[in-house]
């Protein structure tokens, strides 16, 4: 882990309410390492998603620097985001977000269908990746015929269907029981530990925390220190 994954230098985001302008970063400074398994935590408004949505190229910042998986995401139009996030970044959010009339192996297929891959290919890849998360089996079944847990599983496999660098992961055990949580926290840390890959997690839970390598704290928009957990 020698190259940074993540390097964010001055970084700043406003947002207007009515006639308020809100500083949600405040010339945020972070490096975040390659193959690194980040808790991004802090209070309510401490600018958490919306770092997660800037790094994700789902929001533009207003000022400073962005590098993530060597791009300037600031150097790159609306379709040239879309082509670096659907070959780059996996996303899992709190809600799951699965389509609700497909199976859970059409929802890990969907971002798949945004690549040069074959109809052929995108299966292996799609039932690579349910299998990986323990569902293959599970494959036909649509969202309200699995668990919350499983959903959420579903929603990791759809992640890493695409074979991303970056997992993008907004309070992913925030409507789980304690024991699917730890589920989904035991398969994050495998795909970090095993298969390389980045995660950056926010959460409000020490729990979920303690599944990370590294805790990042914010408040206020600014970075106020990096705990490392473990190696």
């Amino acid at each position: 882990m020698n190259e940074a994954m993540i390097r964010v230098r001055g970084l700043t985001k406003r947002y207007q309410r009515g006639g308020e302008t809100l500083t949600v970063l405040d010339g945020l400074e972070l490096e975040m390492q390659e193959g690194g398994f980040y808790a991004l935590m802090g209070p309510s408004g401490s600018g958490k998603t919306t770092l997660l949505n800037l790094i994700g190229g789902l929001d533009q910042a207003d000022d400073g620097e962005l590098f993530v998986a060597g791009e300037n995401l600031a150097e790159l139009d609306n379709a040239g985001l879309a082509h670096w996030r659907a070959a780059s970044v996996g996303f899992v959010f709190q809600g799951f977000n699965l389509i609700p009339v497909l199976s859970a192996f059409e929802n890990v297929e969907l971002p798949l269908k945004l690549t040069p891959l074959s109809r052929a290919e995108r299966r292996q890849h799609a039932e690579f990746a349910l299998e990986l998360v323990g569902l293959k089996e599970r494959m036909h079944h649509r969202p309200k015929q699995l668990s919350g847990g499983q959903e959420q599983r579903v929603a990791i496999a759809r992640a890493i269907a695409t074979d991303p660098k970056l997992i993008l992961a907004d309070e992913p055990t925030g409507d789980l029981d304690r024991k699917s949580a730890d589920q989904v926290l035991e398969l994050l840390g495998r795909l970090n530990a095993e298969f390389k890959k980045t995660i950056l997690m926010v959460t409000h839970d020490p729990h979920a925390a303690e599944a990370a390598k590294s805790v990042v704290h914010l408040d206020k928009g600014q970075l106020k220190g990096i705990e490392e957990k473990r190696r």
